[in-house]
């Protein structure tokens, strides 16, 4: 999937979109996507200037993004001013090595369990093949009330 069709299947926008492509998708299973870490990221203004760092929560986040995606295509859905899918849960989170300007952090997702409208997934974010953060994700759709 290419940038148009992660757009057309994420409700996220800049700065806030953290995924760049997706590699390999098979419907109700898993997904690997990727994002490309560059200098000119918001967060490493101040996360730490004189040591850039991606925050560990936006290698969640992005891991979640992965799953949104791999969710939304399962369910042959685009998502919509009218729901919303929110974090429930993140267990088990590990954070192995830092993510710096310049590494690819490649997404790796496995959908476990759905249960009507909760979705647990198996995550993982590597650089260069080694695992740098690694997850337990439960995302649940919620209708927005007006």
């Amino acid at each position: 999937m290419d940038i148009h069709q992660i757009l057309a299947h994420l409700p996220h926008r800049y700065p806030f979109l953290l995924v760049d492509r997706v590699l390999e998708l098979e419907l109700g299973k898993s997904i690997h996507a990727y994002k490309n870490v560059t200098i000119n990221e918001p967060f490493f203004q101040g996360h730490f200037p004189h040591h850039p760092v991606m925050p560990g929560v936006l290698i969640l986040e992005a891991l979640a993004q992965a799953a949104g995606i791999l969710s939304f295509r399962t369910m042959e859905a685009k998502p919509t001013e009218d729901s919303v899918f929110y974090f429930v849960g993140i267990d088990q989170a590990r954070f192995k090595k830092p993510v710096m300007p310049g590494d690819q952090l490649h997404l790796f997702v496995e959908s476990k369990r759905r249960v009507r409208n909760v979705w647990k997934y198996q995550a993982s974010a590597q650089v260069d093949g080694a695992v740098v953060a690694e997850a337990e994700l439960m995302c649940a759709k919620q209708d927005i009330v007006a």
